[in-house]
């Protein structure tokens, strides 16, 4: 398990980041499936994919709707389909492990699109509680809130909620990291 200091160089702790993979789905319950993946690389390069809805995908919440503001029309005009998003998502994450914060929801969206698409994972998806330190979990919800506040991009869309979920951990990595040489120097 990864904890606040991941390796030195030099002397000097580095900060450890994570690949980060968000789903928006078309509702909350089991009926729901995806609508679009987002992810986020350690280098910070991001993937995001609109995904069209298969023939029998036809639960719809509007109330999910109004969380993540993708409409039924936008994934008809603009989505890719299954097989696509499978095929290019296990292009850019061959053989890693990726964390989601949404891990019980996300990773069986996702396995719902793998299976509808008939492709099979090429990467693990992991919960993002598996690398996180006690302290940072305790850091986790301020910590996003207040970069949330400074964010210029749409809350509820995958790439960027990807994005804040990986800046949330580095974030909160970093004090940890802060943390332990304050204490060091005592």
């Amino acid at each position: 398990m990864i904890r606040c200091v991941v390796s030195k160089v030099r002397g000097q702790a580095s900060v450890s980041i994570p690949t980060i993979i968000d789903v928006e789905a078309s509702g909350f319950g089991s009926l729901s499936y995806p609508i679009e993946v987002g992810v986020i690389n350690p280098s910070g390069i991001r993937f995001c994919r609109l995904i069209k809805p298969q023939s029998d995908w036809i639960h719809w919440d509007s109330e999910a709707e109004s969380l993540h503001g993708i409409s039924r029309q936008l994934l008809a005009e603009k989505g890719c389909s299954a097989q696509q998003v499978c095929q290019q998502l296990n292009q850019f994450l061959m053989g890693q492990i990726v964390y989601s914060d949404g891990w019980v929801v996300d990773d069986t969206w996702l396995i719902k699109l793998f299976y509808a698409a008939k492709v099979t994972m090429q990467f693990h998806v992991s919960s993002l509680e598996m690398i996180l330190s006690e302290t940072q979990m305790s850091l986790w919800h301020s910590t996003k809130d207040g970069l949330f506040q400074q964010m210029q991009e749409q809350r509820h869309r995958a790439s960027s909620d990807a994005a804040l979920i990986q800046n949330t951990f580095v974030t909160t990595q970093q004090i940890c990291i802060n943390n332990a040489k304050q204490l060091k120097a005592f």
